[in-house]
């Protein structure tokens, strides 16, 4: 039940990152708001990867660095790998048991519960959901989706 809940929390999240990047044109893949920023495309790409890379890590009990590379040229492809990412890690996150959510972690000298890293992976995909509505502001998307979105079954 712990996993459902956090699922259904997650999914509120993800499925407007779905909506956002569908609102962005091939044109924008590359655009950055500043020199050293990330592309669009590679911050998208990184948000989904992330999450799902720390889902893995909880999964198989050692972090490991994304296994998503940065290969591609439109934000059509983009889109494609971030709603490929969302169905594995949805499997992924149905599949963990209780004894992985209570196993200690240590990712970057910092040690935390299972548990713990899918939090902190939602709320990593949160603050990057957030740059990305400022990006397509600035790139001229008008209608933006609301930041959560209501599901089906609530």
């Amino acid at each position: 039940m712990k996993v459902e809940n956090f699922l259904q929390g997650w999914l509120r999240h993800r499925l407007v990152l779905h909506e956002l990047v569908e609102l962005i044109d091939n044109q924008h893949v590359n655009f950055k708001p500043w020199d050293k920023a990330l592309s669009m495309g590679t911050l998208a790409v990184h948000t989904a990867s992330a999450t799902d890379m720390f889902v893995k890590a909880v999964k198989n009990g050692v972090f490991a660095p994304p296994r998503t590379k940065n290969e591609f040229q439109t934000m059509d492809e983009v889109r494609d790998i971030i709603f490929q990412l969302t169905e594995v890690t949805k499997e992924d996150l149905l599949s963990l048991t209780d004894d992985q959510l209570e196993k200690e972690l240590n990712f970057n000298n910092y040690i935390g519960k299972g548990s713990l890293w899918i939090s902190m992976a939602k709320d990593h995909e949160i603050h990057h959901k957030g740059q990305l509505f400022t990006y397509a502001r600035m790139v001229g998307v008008d209608n933006l989706p609301f930041f959560v979105k209501k599901l089906e079954t609530q």
